[in-house]
């Protein structure tokens, strides 16, 4: 090699390496991760464990991934919250939202669309475990009901009314298991009837209903009215327990997956935000703000930090069980977990015996984009799960759930409702 030659090597090797170290750290690497669109419209509930998408928006944790352009935008009820992901954001609806667990399965699955028309979806990340409550009505308060549900079967009768939020979502599944599990059966010896979280403190108020189950504020605040009272907190039900998560359009994230990936880990960074006590107190100012909840931070606040004031004379400072949104893995999507939701949709005649619920975990449940948004977001490998099922579960009244064999769960369940095909 010529000394001409070896010198113009030498010096096109240093140019590459100045401009290499001029360059910001990453930006080969995460070249091809840059996110489709800077634009999303998610749907959220007024309801506290909104708050990691509400928090992403206001401290810029979406921006900081390329997504500056995200509107995080209030629903009505689920109701609505199904009929715009119908839609998409295209056609002025939404792409994604803050949602109950069991929807995105419900609506893949054509069961409670238009004409039983699917519309795909799928689940990235896990939002929160644990914080919703089953509450009831004051005039209830002197049978003391309390995980144990089976004082009230003293008072309701079939025109007493029990209000969920979306049949087949989790609080439709939490407030049957409890009464159930009390000798009352849901379908037969009460009424059930849906309605919107934020309508419910209003219809206990009036007199329309007896009890309710629904995610935090509205439990606090119902207390706080001395409208009534909460017999338990879901997670004396089944400890951290899955609740709420993060739901695309299926063909949004087809089309947009580094998108999606970005949505996710700006989700993750916030419920990592959230989860810190120092930032609580933050947390709940900003949520309750009129352009948010439009609620008093007093509603929201205490039981954000596990201090519960049931209502009924019983209070507990610090409780294990308060509202988690990342700590002992909050924020995955447990496949098994999700088997639960479908297993027990099945129990009530939502989702039919027939359902392949293998498959339709496969095609709904994306843990695989979780643990790719995870590291771009960051968290180090100490902080995210081995294996993709948690096991055995254990409910309050000795049932255990064996992802393994959800059938002989099914068969230990004195009171549901199967349905055919």
């Amino acid at each position: 090699m010529s000394l001409t030659r070896r010198t113009a090597l030498t010096a096109t090797a240093a140019l590459l390496a100045a401009a290499r170290a001029a360059t910001p750290r990453g930006a080969f690497a995460q070249a091809p991760t840059t996110p489709e669109v800077k634009k999303a419209i998610l749907g959220y509930i007024a309801l506290t464990d909104a708050a990691p998408l509400i928090i992403a928006k206001e401290r810029g944790f979406f921006a900081r991934h390329g997504m500056s352009e995200v509107e995080v935008s209030k629903q009505a009820s689920w109701g609505a919250t199904r009929d715009n992901l119908v839609l998409g954001g295209e056609r002025g609806g939404i792409d994604g939202a803050h949602i109950l667990t069991p929807l995105p399965y419900l609506m893949t699955a054509g069961r409670v669309t238009q004409n039983n028309q699917p519309v795909p979806m799928v689940i990235t990340a896990r939002l929160n475990t644990n914080g919703q409550a089953l509450s009831v009505g004051e005039k209830h308060k002197a049978l003391k009901p309390t995980i144990d549900a089976s004082s009230l079967k003293r008072a309701l009768t079939q025109e007493s009314k029990v209000a969920m939020t979306f049949r087949g979502g989790t609080h439709d599944l939490w407030i049957r298991y409890w009464l159930a599990a009390g000798g009352i059966d849901p379908d037969r010896d009460v009424q059930t009837i849906v309605v919107p979280p934020p309508q419910m403190v209003a219809n206990m108020k009036v007199g329309t209903m007896d009890a309710f189950c629904v995610g935090e504020p509205w439990n606090d605040q119902l207390v706080n009215q001395k409208i009534g009272f909460t017999a338990a907190v879901t997670g004396e039900l089944w400890r951290d327990h899955p609740e709420k998560s993060l739901g695309l359009r299926a063909d949004w994230v087809e089309k947009h997956p580094n998108a999606a990936t970005a949505l996710t880990a700006a989700v993750i960074e916030a419920q990592r935000w959230c989860d810190e006590a120092a930032n609580k107190a933050e947390m709940c100012a900003i949520i309750g703000r009129r352009a948010w909840f439009n609620v008093p931070v007093t509603d929201i606040l205490n039981r954000s930090l596990g201090n519960i004031d049931y209502g009924d004379g019983r209070k507990v400072e610090g409780s294990p069980l308060l509202m988690k949104f990342w700590r002992d893995h909050a924020s995955y999507p447990f496949p098994s977990h999700d088997l639960w939701f479908l297993t027990e949709d099945i129990r009530w005649g939502v989702l039919p015996e027939s359902t392949d619920t293998k498959a339709l975990i496969a095609q709904v449940n994306r843990e695989g984009l979780w643990r790719a948004a995870a590291e771009r977001a960051g968290v180090p490998a100490a902080e995210m799960p081995t294996g993709t099922s948690r096991g055995r579960e254990t409910f309050f009244d000795g049932k255990v759930f064996d992802p393994e064999n959800p059938a002989a769960y099914l068969a230990s369940l004195s009171i549901k409702k199967l349905a055919g095909a």
